[in-house]
């Protein structure tokens, strides 16, 4: 073979393989809603190393449904307001954790500020009618659900708004603490659900029923991660993703050892049990 030939397949081999190593390099990287998943996972996971400054077990035992929303953008020049995208997982009838609903957030302000801060928010949702009024697409805090800054770490009670629905919370700067989102609005993101499940129809129905299913494990560490905050503990094949135990409302007394495993309607949501 002369240079001349030698050059011609050199040129031929490597434009049969240029196009290849893109696609397969693509196949490796998390996609936009894989990426919202695992780091919604990851604040969930830093929070329950730090016992003192997390959402308490025995809240989260009786919760309805958990929101994480990384990242959320506050403030601006002149108008507030803040954003952010995240992921909603509610229980089902069976007291398991569904697959997360991808959700948007969007609240505004008015008054002078400059300058922004980047939050992570989790919301904690403690009766039925405060996941029932997502099935409507969105809804607004403190208008269509009660919501309060929740109690962290090892406190008693919330300190303000014992009866509220929801129950919310911020991490700025490593501290962690309740925060007031009255007015802020929970959206379903159609975008990235549609996408997540690769189907059209998916809508909060039909991803809380288990009707649509995703096409990566990036859900299953989320909700594995949930479930392992309600028990206080890291996950184990004893709580995973794949089995996802339904998390025990706390036994009244020593004779309801085999307490219900789905939470129920609470007199006082949000107050420690005695």
């Amino acid at each position: 073979m002369n240079r001349s030939q030698f050059l011609s397949t050199l040129l031929l081999s490597s434009a049969m393989v240029l196009p290849i190593a893109p696609a397969i390099a693509q196949t490796h990287e998390p996609s936009r809603e894989d990426a919202r998943l695992i780091t919604a996972t990851q604040v969930l996971e830093e929070l329950r190393a730090t016992p003192d400054q997390n959402v308490p077990a025995w809240l989260l035992q009786r919760a309805y449904g958990v929101a994480v929303i990384p990242e959320v953008i506050k403030g601006a020049f002149v108008f507030g307001g803040r954003f952010g995208s995240g992921v909603l997982t509610v229980r089902d009838a069976s007291g398991h954790f569904s697959n997360p609903v991808f959700i948007k957030l969007a609240g505004g302000s008015w008054g002078f500020q400059i300058g922004a801060t980047s939050t992570d928010v989790v919301l904690v949702f403690v009766t039925p009618r405060s996941v029932e009024h997502f099935a409507n697409g969105k809804f607004t805090l403190g208008v269509d659900a009660s919501v309060a800054a929740g109690p962290v770490g090892r406190q008693g009670e919330a300190a303000a708004g014992v009866r509220a629905e929801i129950y919310s919370y911020s991490r700025s700067r490593g501290l962690f603490a309740g925060v007031a989102l009255d007015g802020t609005v929970l959206a379903f993101d159609p975008g990235a659900n549609h996408a997540y499940y690769n189907n059209e129809a998916a809508n909060s129905e039909l991803i809380t029923s288990g009707h649509v299913t995703p096409h990566s494990d990036s859900a299953q560490r989320f909700v594995a991660a949930v479930v392992a905050s309600a028990h206080g503990s890291a996950p184990s094949p004893a709580v995973s993703a794949a089995s996802n135990t339904p998390v025990p409302k706390p036994a009244s007394s020593a004779a309801s050892s085999g307490a219900q495993t789905f939470p129920m309607q609470d007199s006082h949501p949000g107050s420690e049990p005695r």
